[in-house]
């Protein structure tokens, strides 16, 4: 049975996150760059904010006994077969999981206008994440 306290847990850091990546995006792209301190957090807080989603991807594949990722993108591939994430949106999470690979592992390759893009125009999909996961765990 999946633990909702955990869960509930890891939506307050999603939540927590989405709300400091939308006040760096309020700040015009030249302040943006401006300030290292804006790309640097607002690159960690993304890492942090997918490391969430993959926490409680994982967490209810182990409670409900639903299989064995191989890998953090089987994860998703898992919670969407089995209804607790909308089939359409699968590929979206998995390139958010893609993008936290890369910054950890090749974050050298990242720069401040891809993470100025990602807070403009893709912090929906965290909420989109968090919103499916509510709807069927809670």
């Amino acid at each position: 049975m999946v633990n909702n306290n955990k869960i509930r847990q890891k939506i307050n850091i999603l939540q927590k996150n989405i709300k400091f990546l939308d006040s760096l995006r309020q700040i015009p792209f030249d302040e943006f760059l401006a300030d290292p301190r804006n790309y640097l957090s607002a690159t960690r807080i993304l890492q942090i904010s997918v490391e969430a989603m993959i926490d409680i991807a994982h967490h209810i594949i182990a409670r409900e006994n639903l299989g064995i990722p191989q890998s953090y993108h089987d994860a998703i591939k898992i919670l969407s077969r089995e209804d607790y994430l909308p089939k359409d949106k699968e590929a979206t999470f998995r390139a958010m999981i893609r993008f936290r690979n890369r910054a950890v592992h090749m974050y050298d390759e990242i720069n401040e206008e891809e993470i100025y893009r990602i807070i403009c125009e893709n912090l929906g999909d965290f909420q989109e994440y968090m919103d499916s996961i509510i709807k069927r765990c809670f």
